[in-house]
């Protein structure tokens, strides 16, 4: 939010009488720094080019003045507004209520693809004197007749950059040749590119450029931080952060619509009220959604970046970005969506280790650094859920009538001969099955790992090495340090642009695993052959299945398998061992486990020993436990 310009007051700007009422009765003191100064230039009539992020209070610079200007006893469009989504448009005709309170007559309408045509007819026919709609249907009623564009005497265009982004400027170019030829025209963006200049040279006389500059060109008064985590983590780290974090409403911000849905059906299965939000639901089925998070019926919205577009909810506290974006200025829409209106807010980005380049890129695009946060730890989430706990029991014995329960559990103290103390450690027990009150392990925090280290060790550089030797794809089979290495084959090669150094890091990143436990790299014309450690969990293994390389996905499998869905050794039997498995187990499931085959047994029948475990303990390997599909968490 930029700081209000507390040396004039709303009073001191000529606002309307009834203007300036609503803006009282709302609990506004000083206007900020855009409304300040785009308020006086708007009520002279000026065209203006204002450039300010989201969350500034731009929709009051223009609503005000142009309120103020409007003549409620003509009964005809007066004003059209523009925007890229139905929820902006909803939103800013909200704002426009809101501010003309005291205005007999006033009249504003949305307008937007989504909506049924009837609806809007019938509200046309009423002469609203603001008219807010999305460009594709604003053009249907002007090509209808329905929206008359002759008595228009204001038009504005409400995050233009995001309109453009759109695609929508052949449409906006039109909408301006039906407007009449004398008219004010005000354009707001978050960016200023070239487009935009563009539009601003072609379509206003003479602006005023109004440019609200920001240190950090975000809002203050978000506090932001970021947590690295591989992706097989992601869930189990978004879920401990919903159980610490003292939210009221968050938003989480994935890159799919697909995603939307399934990540929040898996946030349902945790026990927390989420819901998607995407374009594929209808506007209906949108806006019942956020009025559930607006009414506290929802906690938490899964949302892509266009469907929560506009969305102005004072309930979301938190902002999540469970996806990094890969465009540094959306990472600063993301997070507007909190701390509007000088509330605080809070935001957390997820940042996977081969999306450190996006982080630094956002921190660049802010002007700050977003710091690191620890995920949080096994203690802390035991120690909240006790909490919770106790203070369930609490709540339970003060609010419920429990002469039942005192009657049966003293039957079963004297039938059963069982102390009090050991019925209440049995039923606690069974109240935190699915959520265990002691929870036993940290969840694996990503090491930064040196790859030109790792490039010098296997000799991966594009140039040869002072010794002469060729690049590891070219020379023969390396010796294998474990013999427990499992070869598997991955469909990118050569043709594909593949070196070492791309299989190494997708693999690594990917999966967890180190990348001094990855053996020989044998890069063919059509494929490859890794040597990989053996015990692979079937959920990275099936992960690893659909991770892309160079364009080209690995679709690993067992080298001379079969069953390309399996990995090389299947029939594993885990057991317990002193040494530690490279593939950790996940949260909540005990000792570290190694894995053997059942071929053991025929090794042994032929005297050759058993095979050896997989790891000793010191040994440092695949960090990933159950991913997407594999068993849920115990914790």
């Amino acid at each position: 939010m930029d700081t209000p310009d507390t040396s004039i007051s709303f009073g001191e700007l000529g606002l309307a009488p009834g203007v300036e009422q609503a803006v009282k009765d709302l609990g506004y003191e000083s206007p900020t720094a855009i409304q300040g100064q785009c308020i006086p230039h708007l009520l002279a009539g000026r065209d203006l080019l204002g450039q300010a992020q989201t969350g500034t209070g731009k929709t009051a610079a223009f609503a005000l003045p142009l309120l103020s200007r409007i003549d409620p006893s003509l009964k005809q469009p007066q004003v059209l507004v523009l925007a890229p989504t139905r929820e902006l448009a909803l939103q800013v005709a909200e704002a426009f209520q809101q501010y003309a309170t005291h205005l007999r007559g006033f009249n504003v309408l949305p307008i937007y693809g989504g909506q049924g045509y009837g609806l809007q007819l019938s509200h046309l026919k009423r002469n609203p004197q603001v008219i807010v709609g999305t460009p594709g249907r604003v053009m249907d009623h002007i090509r209808r007749g329905t929206l008359s564009m002759d008595g228009i005497r204001t038009l504005v265009l409400d995050e233009a950059d995001e309109m453009l982004n759109m695609g929508f400027a052949e449409d906006i170019d039109w909408i301006f040749d039906q407007a009449p030829e004398k008219r004010q025209v005000a354009l707001f963006s978050a960016t200023m590119p070239p487009v935009i200049r563009k539009v601003a040279q072609e379509r206003l006389v003479d602006p005023i450029e109004v440019r609200i500059a920001s240190n950090s060109e975000t809002v203050d008064t978000i506090d932001q931080h970021h947590c690295i985590v591989t992706r097989f983590h992601k869930l189990d780290i978004l879920t401990r952060i919903l159980e610490l974090e003292p939210f009221d409403g968050m938003l989480i911000f994935v890159r799919t619509k697909n995603a939307t849905t399934e990540l929040s059906d898996k946030l349902k299965a945790h026990g927390f009220a989420a819901e998607p939000l995407n374009g594929d639901m209808n506007q209906e089925m949108r806006e019942r959604t956020v009025e559930r998070l607006k009414q506290g019926q929802l906690d938490i919205l899964v949302a892509t970046d266009v469907a929560a577009r506009g969305l102005d909810v004072d309930r979301i506290s938190h902002v999540v970005n469970y996806d990094i974006p890969t465009d540094p200025a959306a990472y600063v829409h993301r997070i507007g969506r909190t701390g509007r209106a000088g509330r605080s807010g809070r935001a957390i980005l997820l940042v996977e280790p081969r999306e450190r380049g996006l982080l630094k890129a956002i921190e660049r695009t802010i002007r700050r650094s977003v710091p690191p946060m620890d995920p949080p730890s096994a203690e802390a989430l035991s120690e909240s859920r006790i909490d919770r706990f106790i203070a369930d029991v609490r709540k339970t014995m003060s609010d419920q009538d429990l002469d039942f329960f005192y009657r049966l559990l003293s039957r079963i103290g004297q039938e059963q001969e069982i102390e009090m103390i050991d019925v209440a450690a049995s039923l606690a027990y069974l109240y935190q099955r699915e959520r265990p009150l002691d929870v036993k392990e940290d969840l694996p925090r990503p090491q930064r790992r040196d790859w030109s280290d790792e490039r010098s060790r296997r000799g991966e550089g594009r140039n040869h090495s002072r010794e002469g030797r060729p690049p590891r794809s070219e020379r023969g089979p390396a010796r294998r340090d474990n013999e427990n290495l499992v070869s598997y084959r991955i469909e990118v090669g050569h043709q594909h642009g593949a070196t070492p150094r791309e299989i190494v890091g997708a693999i690594a990143n990917e999966s967890g695993l180190e990348g001094r436990f990855i053996g020989r790299i044998n890069i063919q014309n059509d494929h490859s052959i890794v040597d990989l450690p053996d015990g692979m969990p079937r959920e990275v293994f099936s992960h690893l299945k659909r991770v892309f390389v160079c364009g080209q996905a690995l679709r690993i499998s067992a080298a001379g398998a079969t069953n390309e869905d399996s990995p090389a050794r299947r029939s594993w039997e885990p057991r317990q061992d002193s040494g530690a498995s490279r593939f950790k187990a996940g949260p909540g499931q005990g000792k570290p486990k190694t894995f053997r085959q059942s071929g053991n047994v025929r090794r042994q029948a032929e005297g050759a020993g058993p095979r050896k475990s997989f790891g000793s303990k010191d040994s440092k390997g695949f960090r990933g436990d159950h991913g997407p599909g594999g068993r849920k968490p115990r914790d």
